[in-house]
C-alpha cells in the first residue's frame, strides 16, 4: 500500500466536502459527502452525498450503492467481489442508528469490513438527531482504523447544517 500524506488526506476530505455541498439543505438531515478510495492505487472508486440516490440515502450508503452498480451487484455482494483494501472518507462520522429504520452506515461498513479497512472523518456526528454515537468504537473494535482529518470542522458543520433552523 502506498503511504498517504497529510496533504493526501486533506485533498480527499476537501473532495468529500465539495460533494456534501451538492446535497439539498433540509432541516431533517445533515449534508454529508463521502468517498471510497482504493488503498493500493489511491484511486477514488465511488463517491456520494446525502440524498443523491433514490430514497432517504446517506452519503456512505450512496457510495456503496454506486459501487455495487459499477460491479453489477447489490451492496450485499460487494464483499464477495472486492478484495483490495479501501478507505472511506466522510465529512461526518458514520451514523450508528437511523431514525428511518434503515440500516445504519456503521452497519453497512461492518458488512464490508473485509475490504473497507480505514475510515477517515471530518467531524464527529452532532447530537441533533441521535445522541452519543458509538459508531467509531464499533468500527475500531471490529479492526477498522478510524481517524480524524483535522482542519475542516467549521466548514463541514456549516455545510452539514445548512437548512436547519438557526441556533440548531
Amino acid at each position: 500500500m502506498a503511504a498517504r500524506t497529510e496533504q493526501d488526506h486533506d485533498k480527499l476530505m476537501r473532495h468529500a466536502l465539495a460533494l456534501a455541498k451538492s446535497s439539498p439543505p433540509k432541516p431533517s438531515n445533515f449534508r454529508v459527502g463521502a468517498l471510497l478510495v482504493n488503498l493500493d492505487n489511491g484511486q477514488v472508486v465511488a463517491e456520494g452525498y446525502t440524498l443523491e440516490c433514490e430514497g432517504n440515502t446517506h452519503a456512505e450508503e450512496c457510495c456503496l450503492i454506486k459501487l455495487a452498480e459499477q460491479h453489477a451487484t447489490k451492496e450485499e455482494g460487494l464483499a464477495d467481489i472486492i478484495n483490495t483494501p479501501h478507505a472511506l472518507y466522510t465529512t461526518i462520522e458514520p451514523c450508528f442508528k437511523r431514525l428511518s429504520g434503515k440500516l445504519s452506515c456503521v452497519e453497512r461498513i461492518l458488512q464490508q469490513q473485509s475490504w473497507i479497512r480505514e475510515v477517515y472523518l471530518g467531524v464527529q456526528e452532532p447530537e441533533k438527531f441521535v445522541s452519543k454515537n458509538p459508531g467509531r468504537e464499533m468500527l475500531e473494535s471490529s479492526g477498522i482504523t478510524v481517524a480524524a482529518v483535522p482542519g475542516f470542522e467549521k466548514e463541514i458543520l456549516e455545510v452539514a447544517t445548512a437548512g436547519h433552523a438557526s441556533g440548531a
